[in-house]
């Protein structure tokens, strides 16, 4: 009997694409959209809302000869994503909603939805590889980098684990972007040239001050110049007992108060800004650009450093606690004082870095050979051996 298959297509080349060669393949292939935002007013308006792109996935299923239906997920996004977006803001941390609507939606309450419709195997468009290997006599499931160097996403699935891989299918991971565009191009499917959606998982190119100002109130406060001779950053040689105690000041937050620098600005809510940003400061000019080196929600201060080599930007090291600590392959998780060499980077698309893992009682220390700019806390930090991705964690 033939396996079947329920793809969430989004109204993209990629989903469509995924769905045109599973339906090569020999499965019984289900598209289903989900519908998981009702409020247009923060969205981007000449950007296409998810009406464009649900109207998109029904004329790729329709050339497919696939059947089609919506769901609406709206309720468990707002719970799931939204609420805690507004939450994380709000503490003076940064979450990545991309991240969280993969763990949460598309392979959660979505892959629900596809099993109790029968299906062997859900499948999206994303650019990452599974395999499989045996270990012990039991199969286990990797999560691989895609092929597309320039469009790998297994960063964005770094918080799946081995139940949710088992049926997954990445039809694409193999592909690269243009060999996607070209099939979709020669099976003539609409979105063969569609642009790729950016901005929040599903609800499409958000004005995020206006999205967060839903709930987080507009709060005037000042902008702070931190200047690169502080404190903080003056190089003194210390002796460690132990090496915990190394990486608990390598992966420390600096302590800053308005008196470290010089007020040169005024902003509307710390909780609207994060590490590392430079653009909606509206600082007068300064002979390098401002960026964000550290928010501070409680006194409601921004600080911030000249130029992109400010030191108060650059941190070596980071934690993650055990509430916060995700091992794709639970086979590998290290216990109590071992330590792991592995690759690891803390945004999507930056390029990999050596990395030691660093297993404490409390947590998992992640020590980076060559010095990080903007961690910021909220944020995934995932590690690879080689192209497999194996864990992730929040940054605390």
């Amino acid at each position: 009997m033939r396996k079947r298959v329920i793809v969430g297509l989004s109204g993209g080349v990629d989903s469509s694409v995924a769905a045109y060669l599973l339906k090569e393949q020999g499965y019984e292939v289900i598209g289903l959209f989900m519908k998981n935002w009702h409020d247009d007013s923060v969205t981007i308006s000449d950007e296409c809302p998810w009406l464009d792109d649900s109207n998109d996935a029904m004329l790729v299923a329709e050339k497919l000869g696939i059947p089609f239906q919506t769901v609406d997920l709206s309720e468990e996004y707002k719970e799931r994503i939204v609420d805690y977006m507004f939450n994380e803001y709000e503490k003076g941390r940064t979450p990545n909603p991309d991240v969280l609507c993969n763990r949460e939606i598309k392979f959660d309450v979505f892959m629900k939805i596809a099993l109790d419709l029968g299906a062997d195997y859900v499948a999206t468009g994303h650019y990452c590889r599974k395999g499989v290997i045996e270990k012990d006599g039991k199969e286990v499931f990797q999560l691989l980098s895609g092929n597309d160097n320039n469009k790998d996403q297994s960063y964005f699935l770094c918080q799946l684990s081995q139940q949710q891989l088992a049926i997954a299918l990445f039809p694409i991971g193999e592909l690269q972007k243009p060999e996607v565009r070209e099939i979709a191009s020669k099976a003539d499917l609409i979105t063969a040239d569609k642009k790729d959606s950016q901005g929040l998982c599903f609800i499409g190119k958000v004005r995020l001050p206006d999205f967060l100002q839903q709930q987080l109130k507009p709060k005037e406060g000042v902008i702070v110049e931190i200047p690169k001779d502080n404190i903080n950053y003056k190089a003194t040689k210390i002796s460690f007992n132990t090496k915990t105690e190394e990486l608990q000041y390598l992966s420390r937050k600096a302590e800053y108060a308005i008196t470290d620098g010089e007020v040169v600005g005024k902003h509307q809510g710390a909780h609207y800004l994060t590490k590392g940003q430079r653009k909606g400061l509206s600082v007068g000019v300064k002979v390098e650009p401002l960026f964000v080196i550290d928010t501070d929600v409680i006194e409601n201060v921004i600080y911030t450093g000249q130029g992109k080599t400010h030191p108060g930007l650059y941190k070596k090291a980071l934690f993650v606690s055990n509430e916060e600590l995700h091992w794709v392959r639970s086979d590998l998780a290290l216990k109590t004082d071992e330590t792991m060499s592995v690759l690891a980077r803390i945004r999507y698309r930056q390029p990999l870095d050596n990395a030691i893992l660093h297993k404490v009682d409390s947590g998992l220390y992640v020590e980076f050979e060559n010095l990080q700019s903007a961690i910021t806390e909220g944020q995934f930090v995932a590690w690879y051996l080689e192209d497999e991705l194996v864990g992730s964690g929040v940054i605390s």
